[in-house]
């Protein structure tokens, strides 16, 4: 049976081989819940915002590169982004991709890259399944989790978003297959702290900064550009990247094969991007610089030095494939509304 997906006029359509188990995980659940852990991060200027450090946790991986093909389990499929994006604000130009903040295992702030996703509800952040669930624990979610576009230096140009549901496939978080390391995670309307103390409300996610599209079972060898906030160091000890600023590379894609993690078909990029503050990067086909959008094909969950020069050249991703599609198509249909009034 086909099933039609409409996105602000868009549509895909799937016909999965079989059902998708989801695993959801509550964040925020209330609007109380939402506003306590914005003004966590907003509170004394933003100091845990700025005390945050790049997530360490599955950052590198040794990978091998493959010359052979990965076979999609169905035909190509696209959610194209809108046309045009929001209007700039103040003369700032608005931007999907920002960094997810939370409380990691050790109970300390860390963060992620993340992107704005084309939605229903324009409320959708991807970013890696990992940034988003606690690999080091039993089960659950990373806390007090956001996500910040456009951040720099403690600011919110764009606002803060709450994440009250995050999804993932359920063979992540069961069995941690790393082929489904990638999540959607939905958040409230954004807020900006208008005053000490006092929380305002800044509008959906995907009205202010637009959002990306989605493409799956496209073929490996592609050129794709990689874009994030890679902070970490390289095997040598070099650091070509702070972490403050928004980077991009272009590379071609490829098969690859590792045995550190539970997974049978990860993708590589020629990118140089280090692991810390990278994992969450968001792969895309066809990006076009004027509007700055694209399709999403794949998610940063790790990285490797795989020609053994003690600098980093592959970033590591799913592939994307159906079963990717019913997991997304699940989180584009979550209702959230909003943090504050």
């Amino acid at each position: 049976m086909s099933i039609g997906l409409s996105v602000l006029g868009s549509t895909v359509v799937a016909t999965p081989a079989h059902a998708v188990r989801m695993a959801t995980v509550p964040l925020a659940s209330t609007m109380t819940t939402a506003q306590q852990v914005a003004s966590f991060w907003l509170a004394d200027e933003a100091a845990n915002l700025k005390n945050a450090t790049p997530y360490t946790v599955r950052t590198a991986v040794g990978a091998e590169r493959l010359s052979t093909d990965i076979v999609p389990d169905g035909p190509p499929r696209t959610v194209v982004p809108p046309l045009e994006g929001p209007p700039p604000q103040e003369g700032r130009t608005p931007t999907t991709w920002g960094k997810v903040f939370f409380i990691g295992g050790d109970g300390l702030p860390h963060w992620c890259t993340g992107t704005s996703m084309q939605s229903k509800y324009r409320n959708v952040v991807a970013t890696a399944a990992h940034c988003l669930f606690d690999i080091e624990a039993p089960m659950g979610a990373l806390g007090k989790w956001v996500f910040v576009p456009g951040y720099s230096e403690g600011t919110t140009p764009f606002g803060l978003y709450v994440g009250k549901l995050g999804t993932s496939h359920y063979d992540f978080d069961d069995i941690r297959d790393f082929d489904r390391d990638y999540a959607f995670v939905n958040v409230y309307h954004g807020v900006v702290q208008s005053s000490p103390d006092v929380l305002t409300n800044a509008g959906a996610l995907g009205a202010n900064v637009g959002g990306q599209g989605l493409a799956v079972n496209q073929p490996v060898t592609s050129t794709v550009d990689v874009l994030g906030y890679p902070a970490g160091p390289n095997p040598d000890g070099s650091r070509p990247y702070t972490g403050e600023t928004l980077e991009r590379s272009t590379g071609s894609t490829f098969a690859t094969r590792f045995t550190a993690l539970r997974a049978d078909r990860p993708v590589g990029v020629d990118s140089p991007f280090t692991g810390e503050g990278a994992l969450g990067s968001s792969w895309l086909i066809d990006y076009a610089s004027d509007t700055r959008t694209g399709y999403l094909n794949g998610i940063t969950m790790s990285v490797s030095d795989t020609d053994g020069d003690d600098r980093y050249d592959t970033g590591i991703s799913p592939y994307f494939d159906s079963e990717l599609v019913e997991v997304y198509r699940y989180a584009i249909a979550q209702w959230t509304g909003f943090a504050v009034r």
